[in-house]
C-alpha cells in the first residue's frame, strides 16, 4: 500500500501563489505516474497536470502557463507550484499515484483544500 500525504493548501487572494507538495510512503516502487487533480464543489474531478517517473509532464488546459508540476523521484514526492491563481481554481486538490504497471491500480490522498478570494 502507498500513503500520499498532501500539504500547502490554503487560502490566497486572486492573482497569488501556492504551492502544493505530496509524499509518497510505503510500497512506493510500482509507482510511475503522479499527478494532481481537483475537484470544485458540484464538479467533477478534473486532472490538472501529471508528471511520469521519467519527468515528462502533462497539463489541463486551464492551467497551462500558470502551473508547474514537479517530481523529486529520490523523495518520492511531487509538487504543484500554481501561479496567477484565479477564483475558478478553487477547489479540493488531490494527489493521485499510478501503480499499474504492477497491476496495483490507483493510490490517492486525502486532498488539501485550496480557496482563491477575488
Amino acid at each position: 500500500q502507498v500513503r500520499l500525504a498532501e500539504s500547502g493548501g490554503g487560502l490566497v487572494q486572486a492573482g497569488g501563489s501556492l504551492r502544493l507538495s505530496c509524499a509518497a510512503s510505503g510500497n512506493t516502487i510500482c509507482i510511475s505516474v503522479m499527478g494532481w487533480y481537483r475537484q470544485a464543489p458540484g464538479k467533477e474531478r478534473e486532472l490538472v497536470a501529471s508528471v511520469t517517473s521519467g519527468l515528462s509532464t502533462y497539463y489541463g488546459d486551464s492551467v497551462k502557463g500558470r502551473f508547474t508540476i514537479s517530481r523529486d523521484n529520490a523523495k518520492n514526492t511531487v509538487y504543484l507550484q500554481m501561479n496567477g491563481l484565479k477564483p475558478e481554481d478553487t477547489a479540493v486538490y488531490y494527489c493521485k499515484a499510478d501503480r499499474t504497471r504492477c497491476a496495483l491500480g490507483y493510490d490517492w490522498g486525502q486532498g488539501t483544500q485550496v480557496t482563491v478570494s477575488s
